[in-house]
């Protein structure tokens, strides 16, 4: 039997609660989970490609204790599907919130299986006290000076605090 390996890819910048839950539910159904952290030269990133993969890294030790299975966190700079021949994933992981997040992931999916119609995609809805959850929201919150504990890990919280304390 083949070992399903999955792999998440975002930017992460920060991690937020809204990521997490969508790996603790990948990591059900895979055998090993990567998670990519992608460098994007078209967003600017608030943290560093080294502190975006150091946040994600703290909270998957955690989450790899509690579900048994092997994750992780490198950081990419290619083409999805070529990273994710790279690291042998079967199946890319999506996480979906709204139907913004379908359209723009729909077009992908199509993109994606022209250039390996191997690997296949699955999505995971966002479980409903997440949805609203977005990285560009909660960097805008705490910048304004406003409560982000309810949206991040405490790490990644601690992260953002400090990062506009200094602003």
């Amino acid at each position: 039997m083949t070992k399903l390996i999955g792999l998440y890819p975002g930017t992460f910048d920060p991690i937020t609660l809204g990521h997490v839950d969508i790996i603790e539910r990948a990591v059900k159904l895979v055998d090993e989970l990567v998670i990519g952290v992608a460098i994007n030269r078209d967003k600017a990133p608030l943290f560093s490609l080294e502190e975006r993969v150091e946040m994600v890294e703290t909270e998957m030790a955690r989450v790899s204790k509690n579900a048994g299975v092997p994750i992780k966190v490198i950081p990419f700079e290619t083409l999805l599907m070529k990273f994710a021949e790279d690291v042998k994933a079967n199946i890319i992981v999506r996480g979906l919130r709204a139907v913004s997040d379908f359209e723009y992931e729909f077009q992908m999916v199509g993109m994606n299986q022209v250039l390996n119609d191997e690997i296949e995609t699955v999505f995971l809805m966002a479980d409903a006290r997440y949805q609203s959850i977005a990285s560009r929201l909660v960097k805008e919150i705490a910048r304004l000076g406003g409560d982000i504990d309810a949206f991040t890990p405490a790490h990644a919280a601690e992260r953002l605090y400090a990062k506009f304390s200094k602003a």
